[in-house]
């Protein structure tokens, strides 16, 4: 795998591949890889012919007091888990490189991005969509893919790419699950054991009301006792609990539509999100 961190240099490999008459999958992550990643590299080894990764830790999606110094940095430990599951290609521009100085623009995109975690993290959004669109800008992928358990940004993405007329197909890939349903995210290293274990009142709750949703049961009071068992099951707040249709992600969706359960909560300072499909009732 080649690893390359001049524009430049990424360019002019990006045009040899093109050459050679390659498809091009891209894989955007801030490193601190673990299997769900590996599951995106897996999936675009399958509908491209070269697949390149990014890392990069976005500061413009960090608000003031979050994590951003925090992040976990595990550049050569990436590196190796990229190369064993068949990257091509790992991009990783630096900060002045991806933000030269005096950069002053940026991306935003209305309707989805406004709830939800645009509404827990302002400006959030905006900085997700102004660093895929420069990766996107700079890597010219065919094909791109993203892991479902960041719901919302997928959504972002996804109109980003439709109203800018971007020539590239965006994939979403199943989210990831260790054995006891809990999402896989690279924030998970911040929890202790014990939190990690009572962190899996996360997907069990969101399992439970979508069960109850799908089954024709009252979806608000559904959604209150998700909450509700969040904070018994130990975590200390919760952003929200919302069921949205699953395209718009405007809430009180249509039964008839594909639905979404969403979720984001803190535990021990960290904070966790998750999403669930809920099914559409069956009518005798």
């Amino acid at each position: 795998m080649q690893t390359i961190r001049q524009l430049e240099s990424l360019r002019e490999t990006i045009a040899s591949l093109r050459g050679a008459g390659a498809r091009i999958a891209l894989v955007p992550t801030m490193g601190a890889l673990h299997a769900g990643h590996i599951a995106l590299i897996e999936a675009a080894k399958l509908v491209a012919d070269s697949v390149v990764a990014s890392i990069f830790v976005n500061p413009l999606q960090f608000a003031p007091g979050e994590d951003l110094a925090r992040y976990p940095r595990r550049e050569l430990q990436d590196a190796r888990m990229l190369a064993d599951a068949g990257c091509a290609l790992l991009w990783m521009p630096g900060v002045d490189d991806m933000y030269p100085a005096g950069f002053a623009s940026s991306i935003s995109v209305g309707g989805v991005s406004e709830g939800l975690d645009g509404a827990a993290r302002p400006g959030h959004f905006d900085g997700v969509a102004t660093v895929v669109a420069k990766l996107f800008n700079q890597v010219g992928p065919d094909i791109a893919l993203f892991g479902e358990k960041d719901f919302q940004q997928l959504a972002v993405i996804r109109r980003m790419v439709t109203d800018l007329n971007l020539p590239i197909e965006i994939v979403g890939v199943p989210t990831q699950r260790d054995d006891d349903g809990l999402a896989l995210s690279s924030r998970n290293i911040y929890l202790a054991p014990e939190d990690r274990a009572r962190a899996v009142a996360l997907p069990r709750a969101l399992g439970v009301a979508a069960r109850v949703i799908s089954q024709g049961g009252d979806a608000a009071s559904a959604v209150a006792t998700a909450r509700d068992a969040l904070l018994a099951g130990g975590f200390d707040s919760v952003d929200y609990v919302e069921l949205v249709d699953a395209e718009t992600l405007t809430p009180l969706p249509d039964p008839a539509r594909p639905r979404r359960l969403l979720a984001a909560a803190r535990i021990a300072g960290t904070r966790l999100i998750d999403n669930i499909a809920v099914d559409i009732p069956v009518t005798p």
